[in-house]
């Protein structure tokens, strides 16, 4: 029996259609099965979720490092403990003894937390050095001592990394700057402190100054040097260095540096109270400043027979107004629109000169 042979019908396309070469992707599409598809599209998918991922830890370096950063630079704050905090590599600008102050911060802590954070810096021992914050330190630490509260056992803190001994004390003395209350006698007892400091290389007063008050201004600085030169010398019988009005500082520094043996003077009345509170210090103080204007009026009113001078008011206009000038023998007063503390040292120093040259030459062709 023979076979018969099947035939099947196979749709052959023309010669012409028959692509030479790489066969083109809409030929593979027909001809790929449903599960290189699935292949294909699971492919695209982990490409993408790759992309994806590899984004993602661009970023996150990205964020790490800016994180590594702020908290280095003590912007990250973080809650330490009130035993890791340190205050022996500044010298502080306060007084030992309590703080008349410190119970209205207590009071605000405990009702709204602390709204400043401390800033610190790391040691190598794993203890932090306080830069910033001593007072609300101190405000913590009591509280803790007092209520036994786990709140007040951490205080929040910016922690930066430990920098130069001279950027630290800059850091410390902005943020004093800031400060409404903040006396003359503080300044000033900081740059003393900062002079003594070994470690800083500054044993001048004057260069303390300069190095630590360098955002004030030049009679500031200058203020600040009266004072720390006045610590120098009533530092072991004055009690209340704070209280003491800036004219009244400055005075009398000028007027011991005139008279040296008058500290002895000063130093005894002091300690003859003991008990004196801060307004009667002030007054004996300000006791050896109206003796040296008794002293000077008084040889005025021994002068009998010789007239009194009269004191000389006038008037000059210049660029930005009128100036209202009095003079009286010995001295001569300008009041003029214009900030002289702004005015450069050397520039005011020509003026001045100039000024008391050209009146001495006139007074020399009127008198010679």
């Amino acid at each position: 029996m023979s076979r018969k042979r099947r035939m099947f019908d196979i749709d052959m396309p023309a010669m012409e259609d028959i692509p030479v070469g790489k066969v083109p992707d809409k030929v593979l599409e027909k001809r790929r099965g449903p599960m290189a598809a699935a292949i294909s599209e699971n492919a695209n998918a982990l490409r993408d979720q790759q992309s994806t991922e590899d984004a993602i830890r661009v970023e996150n370096d990205r964020l790490a490092h800016e994180l590594v950063r702020l908290r280095s630079e003590g912007y990250v704050t973080e809650q330490i403990a009130l035993s890791d905090v340190v205050t022996e590599r500044l010298r502080r600008d306060r007084k030992p003894g309590p703080d008349p102050e410190l119970d209205e911060l207590k009071a605000s802590i405990q009702d709204v937390g602390l709204s400043n954070p401390i800033r610190v810096e790391r040691r190598a021992d794993g203890q932090y050095e306080l830069i910033q914050g001593m007072r609300r330190l101190s405000a913590f630490r009591a509280l803790h001592a007092e209520t036994g509260d786990a709140r007040f056992a951490t205080i929040p803190a910016g922690v930066s990394d430990a920098a130069e001994l001279d950027d630290s004390y800059r850091r410390m003395v902005d943020e004093n700057l800031i400060r409404k209350d903040i006396s003359f006698a503080e300044m000033g007892a900081l740059a003393r402190a900062y002079a003594e400091d070994p470690l800083n290389d500054c044993p001048d007063v004057d260069k303390a100054v300069s190095a630590l008050f360098k955002s004030a201004s030049y009679t500031k600085r200058s203020y600040i040097r009266a004072f720390a030169s006045l610590l120098a010398m009533l530092d072991k019988v004055l009690m209340h260095p704070n209280e003491i009005p800036r004219n009244v500082g400055v005075d009398l520094k000028r007027k011991l540096d005139a008279d040296p043996g008058l500290i002895r003077q000063v130093s005894t009345a002091l300690m003859a109270e003991p008990s004196r509170d801060s307004a009667r210090e002030v007054a004996i103080l300000r006791g050896f400043l109206t003796q040296e204007n008794a002293s000077a009026a008084k040889p005025k009113a021994e002068a009998v027979g010789k007239p009194r001078r009269a004191k000389t008011t006038f008037q000059v206009r210049g660029r930005a107004g009128i100036a209202k000038c009095s003079a009286s023998s010995g001295r001569i007063e300008l009041r003029y629109d214009l900030d002289f503390t702004r005015v450069d040292r050397a520039k005011l120093e020509r003026a001045v000169a100039a000024l008391i040259e050209d009146l001495r030459e006139e007074d020399d062709l009127t008198h010679g």
